[in-house]
């Protein structure tokens, strides 16, 4: 089917795109290029790399995507500005604080040509014991995070750097790690509704664009599937959370897929289900995903109203191109101000 690719976001190896890289995004028109540590090296380089990215671009823009949050989850360690963990932000309780924060994370993401930050985390920190959202979290009040990520999604949007909730429907209350096995959340669902799901329904007031599904076992959501790969779990992002954005998945290569399921089933379950870019760390599970989507048995009406969603959307939201100039680094002084105050 045409323009399928536009469902696959996919890693790459290194500084440059090699020659596969390049074949695969251009022939198949890949929605969009996921960038990790292993894919920088400095401002120059990766704006080098992005505008090669760019390039291959046809008929629609890509879709380049990095997790960018601060604290311990950044992709980009040098030259980029070094934020605390928003758990630390928090304890100041200044919604401009995050207001600032947003903002100089777009100028310099969107300066090296990067359109997608998937941020900010909304999982609540309501689990002590839970090692992998932990500080990532903006904090365990549901009503306290509310302004934070509100300014938060606000500073990104005025850079033109689009925003993405995660991990829905909350992985703050877990003990296991998703990357490395499948998370389990017994709370009742009512209990979901006044917590945790708080957080992502004020991202949806305050205008986030994209929303991101955790691999999580979420008993009275779906006890059979996890939420990335679940339609009940979607239908309470469009339906219920009346969402019109885009939903990508969690990287698909987690152990909380692999374990599970083949590449092939997992992809067709997650676009069945209403996710609309699938992200793989790795090429050749990209190329796996988007061959199994190509032999398919989902119906060529829900994979074209599906394509049309993500073009309609690029088309809408990435109109504005990156600045022509490199913008390093505005946040020297905000940052020793806010250590200072964090005292």
């Amino acid at each position: 089917m045409k323009d399928l690719g536009q469902l696959i976001i996919t890693g790459i190896g290194g500084l440059t795109l090699s020659p596969a890289e390049k074949e695969f995004i251009e022939k198949e028109k890949v929605g969009g290029v996921i960038l990790f540590s292993k894919n920088f090296s400095d401002p120059i380089q990766l704006k080098a790399l992005t505008d090669s990215i760019n390039s291959l671009n046809i008929d629609y823009p890509f879709f380049i995507c990095v997790d960018h949050e601060g604290g311990r989850v950044i992709r980009f360690k040098k030259y980029f500005t070094q934020f605390p963990p928003m758990l630390n932000l928090a304890r100041l309780n200044d919604p401009e604080i995050f207001y600032q924060v947003g903002k100089i994370m777009g100028q310099e993401l969107s300066s090296c040509g990067i359109n997608l930050n998937f941020s900010p985390c909304c999982d609540l920190f309501t689990n002590p014991k839970n090692q992998v959202i932990g500080d990532r979290a903006f904090g365990s009040d549901p009503q306290k995070v509310d302004p934070l990520i509100k300014k938060f999604i606000e500073g990104m949007k005025n850079e033109h750097v689009l925003s993405c909730a995660k991990h829905f429907p909350g992985h703050g209350d877990t003990l296991e790690d998703s990357h490395f096995e499948l998370p389990r959340v017994t709370n009742a669902l009512k209990i979901l509704k006044e917590r945790e799901f708080i957080p992502f329904i004020h991202a949806i007031k305050s205008g986030v664009d994209t929303i991101m599904m955790g691999h999580l076992l979420v008993d009275e959501i779906d006890p059979k599937l996890p939420c990335s790969l679940s339609k009940p779990a979607h239908d309470i992002i469009l339906k219920e959370l009346n969402f019109k954005g885009l939903i990508f998945t969690d990287d698909m290569q987690m152990d909380a897929i692999k374990k599970g399921f083949s590449v092939a089933k997992a992809a067709e379950l997650s676009i069945v289900a209403g996710a609309n870019c699938l992200v793989y760390r790795d090429l050749d599970y990209a190329k796996a995903a988007l061959a199994a989507l190509k032999e398919t048995q989902i119906s060529k009406s829900m994979l074209r109203e599906t394509i049309e969603k993500v073009t309609e959307f690029k088309k809408k939201n990435l109109s504005k191109r990156a600045p022509s100039q490199i913008t390093f680094k505005p946040g020297e002084k905000f940052i020793l101000d806010i250590k200072n105050r964090l005292v």
